[in-house]
């Protein structure tokens, strides 16, 4: 009988922090409820290395996570959604942009403050945005930059 006991204490311990560890994953990959936060949008060229859960960051903070991405049709742009916590004001000219970790690190989204005095509601969008830059582009760029003949 002891056993028994035993063994349903031991998986009733190891069911707990197996449902610790989801809720703790899913809080950090952007899939929590968002409460104490409010959604703003951007439309880039390119969010390459944006993915849902991405971090969005100011002065190097995390402040929010990316919460949608979908191709416009008509603009060819990518609209984004993402959530800033409660109680940090984004003024309306605020600038939004793709930046990466470093030469082989992940991207994220970056949200250089303005100067407005006037703040940006729920729901509203970041017109001033900036996208992805293409590191492989980059590098092409500059490998190819002494190709050209000079007479």
């Amino acid at each position: 009988m002891s056993e028994n006991r035993v063994e349903v204490l031991t998986g009733a311990a190891v069911l707990a922090v197996a449902v610790g560890f989801f809720l703790w994953a899913g809080q950090g990959h952007g899939l929590s409820t968002g409460a104490g936060s409010y959604p703003l949008k951007a439309s880039f060229r390119s969010v390459e290395g944006v993915s849902l859960g991405t971090d969005v960051r100011m002065a190097g903070v995390k402040i929010g996570t990316v919460t949608d991405i979908a191709l416009n049709t008509q603009t060819f742009f990518a609209d984004t959604t993402f959530s800033v916590q409660d109680g940090i004001e984004i003024p309306d000219d605020s600038q939004v942009i793709v930046a990466s970790e470093g030469l082989l690190g992940g991207a994220f989204v970056e949200i250089l403050p303005g100067g407005s005095l006037i703040n940006l509601g729920p729901g509203e969008e970041v017109i001033d945005t900036q996208g992805a830059v293409s590191t492989l582009g980059l590098l092409m760029k500059f490998a190819g930059g002494g190709s050209e003949d000079s007479q």
